[in-house]
């Protein structure tokens, strides 16, 4: 008899041979109430209730999919993940957005608080997950979202309509901010490709194998978007707009020449949890 306690049991330990033994059981525990769509209260009060087997076969696929590596994200119930206490929709079509990048929201949000009805660009919005953000927490703001991948705008789309701000983003499809050419904005945000090429085999399967490499990587340095996407930011910005840039561990000092040498003042980073430079802030003088 196949209950939830043994299917749970079989999942961790095949997931135990996977890419991250470490949490092989809440992530069959996850796959399994995905299958099932039930919080993890019921699943403590029905650990020994016997399955359909139906449910145990869903589940045992979801098993082998985690195995190759498919990223847990992508697994999830309806393809959600949560990003800012916000229900995100991901697919392999966007970059699933990381814990790092609230530290991007968070100033870019401070930033604009200080302004009436500011003018916001998010630059390669991806899952849509920073330009949703902002949405919910400045709703004075006007928010335009861009991005190359028709197919990110669509998830990025799906994910601002189940957080209620649709209506209040302009997605944009383009390269960087040529679909605004000849417009202005107060703040520009965005969290670019900035992995270099050389690094591609040191990245987990999940990241290398799933994701999307346009989302990822930015030549042989990692600099090569932002080498695109400054010159032109300080254009487009008005006096004494902000620029916000998520930014990899140890580019924190050619980032800064990139935006001295576009005319940038008051350029500063901000840390993440562990003290690594994670944000560039920049203003237009």
């Amino acid at each position: 008899m196949a209950t939830a306690r043994s299917v749970i049991a079989s999942g961790t330990k095949s997931l135990m041979k996977g890419p991250h033994p470490e949490r092989a059981r809440k992530d069959a525990e996850t796959l399994l109430l995905g299958v099932l769509v039930k919080t993890r209260a019921w699943l403590l009060a029905h650990m020994d209730e016997e399955l359909d087997r139906g449910v145990a076969i869903r589940f045992m696929v979801q098993i082998a999919l985690r195995l190759k590596g498919t990223p847990i994200q992508y697994l999830y119930p309806n393809g959600q993940t949560e990003f800012y206490g916000l229900p995100i929709c991901v697919s392999p079509d966007v970059l699933i957005p990381r814990p790092e990048t609230e530290h991007l929201v968070d100033r870019t949000i401070l930033l604009a608080m200080g302004l009436q009805a500011p003018r916001i660009v998010d630059v390669g919005t991806g899952s849509g997950c920073i330009a949703i953000a902002l949405a919910r927490h400045l709703p004075d703001a006007k928010i335009t979202a861009i991005d190359l991948s028709s197919k990110a705008l669509i998830r990025a789309s799906e994910s601002a309509a189940l957080n209620n701000v649709l209506p209040r983003i302009r997605f944009l499809e383009g390269d960087l901010l040529a679909p605004v050419a000849g417009e202005q904005f107060e703040l520009i945000v965005s969290n670019p490709p900035y992995v270099s090429t050389a690094e591609r085999d040191s990245l987990s399967v999940e990241v290398r194998d799933y994701e999307p490499a346009l989302a990822l990587f930015a030549g042989d340095d990692g600099l090569d978007v932002f080498r695109r996407l400054i010159p032109p930011a300080f254009d487009v910005l008005v006096p004494g707009g902000y620029l916000t840039l998520e930014i990899g561990c140890g580019q924190s000092v050619a980032v800064a020449e990139l935006l001295t040498h576009a005319g940038f003042e008051k350029i500063e980073f901000v840390p993440d949890l562990q003290g690594i430079s994670r944000v560039a802030c920049a203003r237009r003088p």
